[in-house]
């Protein structure tokens, strides 16, 4: 018996379904014209009404036309049926996309930079405590625990660029498709033609963006700004790099019209703290300068 599979309204692939299963959802209008459907042996998603003849339906209306909606057969082995539904949903090209600018990406950073920072301690901490620990039983005449501790003291500095690189690699590369601050804002990371990136271009790109940051001495962060907000595509160097685009979460899908170029209550809320947060930085430093220099008076 063949089987078959639609992509539902979220762009997520269904089935195995019975030709019988698929009449069913025609009557109960969950699948129309439109719908984009698939079974093995053919080579791309086609529109339901390409296929109506094979399936016996009668459809009321005919399929509108969707560009470049298909998905690769490559990308669309779905023997055994048991493959992971959310690693295989439709791309749809064409039309308007809505660029994440650079606000929106400067919130997603900011709430990353706490999410990665959290991380990275929560490695390190460990590891500075067992170095001190090694060295400090070994005592300082044992040069295999002073050996041991210095290793452990090491490598940290690993942890400092794998940390992050791993946890967006792994993020973006999900069906997410973006970090926990790209969420918040509602962006996402793509591919320059809308597919979803793998995880070793996401680790690729953020440990780009970190190297050329540290290259700078900072000034990277500067020049990446400047990129995304006067590139025709909001492309920072990192993303030419590797191919990469930020977009809105609703951009190749099935509802585009979901976009959204305003900021948005949630990016504005971010930017505000990230404001406050760096205000009060800049406060405390200064009393402490203050504070310093009259003792030195």
């Amino acid at each position: 018996m063949t089987q078959w599979y639609y992509a539902d309204a979220g762009g997520h692939r269904q089935g195995p379904f019975s030709a019988e299963e698929l009449e069913s959802h025609v009557r109960h209008a969950r699948l129309h014209a439109a719908s984009l459907v698939w079974r093995d042996g053919l080579q791309e998603w086609q529109p339901l009404s390409t296929v109506a003849a094979e399936l016996n339906l009668q459809l009321d209306a005919p399929a509108a036309p969707i560009a470049d909606a298909a998905v690769p057969a490559a990308d669309a082995p779905y023997s055994p049926p048991t493959a992971d539904l959310a690693a295989s949903q439709p791309v749809f090209a064409g039309g308007h996309i809505v660029h994440a600018g650079l606000w929106k990406r400067f919130a997603a950073s900011f709430i990353d930079s706490i999410v990665t920072t959290i991380i990275s301690y929560a490695l390190m901490i460990p590891l500075m405590l067992i170095g001190v620990g090694v060295m400090g039983a070994g005592g300082s005449d044992n040069p295999f625990a002073a050996g041991a501790g210095i290793a452990s003291m090491l490598a940290i500095y690993p942890i400092l660029f794998l940390a992050p690189c791993i946890y967006f690699g792994w993020m973006q590369s999900s069906s997410l498709q973006a970090s926990l601050g790209k969420l918040a804002v509602g962006i996402k990371v793509v591919r320059t033609d809308g597919q979803r990136t793998s995880f070793w271009r996401s680790f690729l790109r953020s440990l780009a963006y970190l190297v050329f940051s540290m290259v700078t001495c900072g000034l990277g962060v500067l020049i990446s700004g400047l990129m995304v907000a006067f590139t025709e595509r909001k492309q920072a160097l990192h993303d030419m790099i590797c191919d990469t685009l930020v977009v809105d979460k609703w951009a190749f899908t099935a509802f585009p019209e979901r976009q959204r170029d305003e900021l948005g209550v949630v990016t504005i809320v971010i930017l505000v703290l990230a404001a406050l947060m760096i205000l009060g930085s800049l406060a405390i430093y200064g009393f402490m300068g203050a504070m310093m220099m009259k003792g030195m008076s």
